[in-house]
């Protein structure tokens, strides 16, 4: 019966559920791969039929080039014909295109006809670090050099030594962009990190996310009842009036990063010799918060934002948060089992499976309505493979470390 008791098996443990996982995760690689591929340089975010979005002249942002990245060095390593490619096309984009040659750091976004954005954001350079981390482990040969040139800039340019975090944003010039702090960069720069310090075995990367966990969600999430706050002031003060980009700053409090953290934390707990003790802790509360304030409870699915009376405020109901929820809900059933969390991890595929997956189409909806039909009020397609493609993967290798970590650990099976 296992740890999960009534309910048997856990579902990560069963041949059929691990072979609908993989077949998930083909149908992504497969609707991406091509599709995406933009040979004039980088990639295409695709609409919901799969075809290139403005394919005259595309926006490249630097988040979706490193995710591409990201997500096939994933495939390399378990061997998918055609990963190498994408890697490389995205590596080369980066290192030519997005890096500022003269004055360091990498833009923002561009198009073909230059620079859209040269804004130089930590959200953008954690992304850089996290595809040039996973180049590494899958063997491309200018991985070390890029992990070397962004992790000097993150040094000596981001991180701010007397809140143990980083900065937020500079211009191209790199003259501070003043007034704020927000965890989401902060956040994805944690799991940068430890795919770097797993890349690199060099312990001052492991040293960094464990400072920005014990900023971010040891205290001021510890301080909030474990609901994440995302805004804050140049003093890491928390700001509630906070009114941003409704997509990379959005207002409020997001469920979804509660998800996320969790599965982060656990991961930096096992990277981390499991020493720090308050961390299990800590992501139960934050996945039970999650599930408590951020599920619809009558529709399903998880709401977008709430505000600071734990009141729905974006009733949407995206894609990510979905998919992280099922990476948290692994996690979890594997350092405390319980029947909760497995009880969770079926909850969230069932309403993926019924509301999410584009059977026809192929790929995920991005955004559903309140009432779970797709939308694009947030999202004009189908622009991004990485919450989805993790959450297919992540529940199949053990919860020590990364993805890129376990595949290599069980020989690219």
């Amino acid at each position: 019966m296992g740890a999960t008791g009534h309910l048997g098996t856990a579902w990560r443990k069963r041949d059929y559920h691990r072979q609908w996982l993989w077949r998930e995760a083909n149908r992504l690689f497969d609707f991406f791969q091509n599709r995406a591929f933009n040979p004039v340089g980088g990639f295409h975010e695709l609409d919901a039929d799969g075809r290139p979005l403005n394919p005259g002249n595309p926006v490249r942002g630097i988040h979706s080039t490193a995710r591409m990245v990201h997500c096939f060095a994933i495939g390399s390593l378990l061997g998918r014909p055609g990963s190498d490619d994408i890697v490389d096309h995205g590596m080369k984009y980066l290192w030519e295109k997005h890096r500022d040659q003269e004055r360091g750091g990498y833009h923002w976004s561009l198009d073909n006809s230059g620079l859209l954005d040269a804004s130089k954001q930590g959200y953008g350079h954690a992304f850089v670090l996290l595809a040039s981390s996973s180049a590494k482990l899958a063997g491309h040969p200018d991985a070390d050099r890029m992990i070397a040139d962004v992790t000097e800039i993150l040094e000596r340019r981001f991180w701010e030594e007397k809140h143990g975090a980083i900065a937020e944003e500079f211009d191209a010039d790199w003259t501070p962009v003043p007034g704020y702090h927000g965890q989401n960069s902060n956040m994805h720069l944690t799991e940068a990190l430890m795919a770097a310090f797993e890349a690199t075995g060099e312990k001052s990367y492991l040293d960094k996310a464990e400072s920005i966990a014990d900023l971010v969600i040891r205290r001021r999430a510890g301080e909030n009842g474990f609901r994440v706050p995302e805004h804050f002031d140049e003093n890491w003060v928390l700001d509630k009036e906070y009114r941003g980009n409704e997509m990379f700053r959005p207002s409020g409090t997001t469920p979804g990063h509660w998800l996320e953290w969790a599965r982060l934390i656990l991961q930096l707990y096992a990277l981390g010799g499991k020493k720090h003790g308050w961390m299990p802790e800590a992501a139960k509360a934050l996945f039970a918060q999650s599930i408590a304030l951020g599920w619809d409870k009558e529709k399903g699915g998880f709401f977008y934002t709430l505000d600071w009376n734990d009141e729905p405020a974006k009733r949407n109901k995206l894609w990510w948060p979905m998919a992280e929820g099922v990476g948290a809900a692994a996690f979890l059933a594997e350092h405390l089992p319980s029947e909760f969390h497995e009880t969770w991890y079926r909850k969230i595929w069932d309403s993926i499976a019924r509301h999410f997956l584009d059977q026809d189409r192929g790929g995920w909806h991005e955004e559903l309505t309140e009432d779970l039909l797709p939308s694009y009020t947030l999202f004009a397609g189908k622009g991004d493979i990485y919450h989805a493609l993790q959450a297919c993967l992540i529940p199949l290798y053990p919860a020590t470390g990364s993805l890129t970590k376990g595949i290599i650990e069980a020989g690219g099976r």
